[in-house]
């Protein structure tokens, strides 16, 4: 057997010092988690995190930086991520889209109110990729590269 990792994509959104998080249904109960899903067959990375912003919280999202990549394993039986965390703008807000399967609100949060929530984070890197971004670790778009 081949061992991959599950490639992710994930959006931290800053305006007015709150944080777009989407709450949703997952199989440990409701979890906040910033715009994020997967990299399907034959996109790039770029185009696969507008693509879950739009699909999770019906805003049209700009990357302007990568905050980082990060790679999580919630235990030894759940599957490892390897995860492409951006920072951009939003606009064009499409409330009439249908939000993706499992996405119950979203919600514009400060940093202290995402960290008040610790224990339903969906994962760990969510408050992590936050601080970074607010620590301005942040790297140019120019780094990643598309051959597809």
């Amino acid at each position: 057997m081949v061992w991959k990792p599950h490639v992710t994509v994930a959006a931290v959104i800053e305006k007015d010092s709150r944080f777009l998080l989407v709450e949703e249904q997952t199989t440990s109960g409701l979890a906040f988690n910033q715009p994020a899903g997967h990299l399907e067959e034959n996109e790039d990375i770029i185009n696969a995190v507008k693509r879950e912003v739009l699909e999770e919280t019906a805003w049209q999202f700009e990357p302007e930086h990568l905050v980082g990549i990060q790679l999580w394993k919630k235990s030894p039986e759940y599957p490892t991520f390897l995860r492409f965390s951006f920072c951009g703008q939003v606009h064009s807000h499409r409330p009439e889209l249908a939000l993706d399967d499992g996405i119950i609100a979203t919600h514009w949060l400060t940093r202290d109110q995402i960290a008040q929530r610790s224990d339903k984070l969906r994962s760990p890197l969510v408050l992590e990729v936050v601080d970074d971004y607010l620590n301005n670790k942040t790297y140019p778009l120019s780094i990643l590269k598309s051959l597809i």
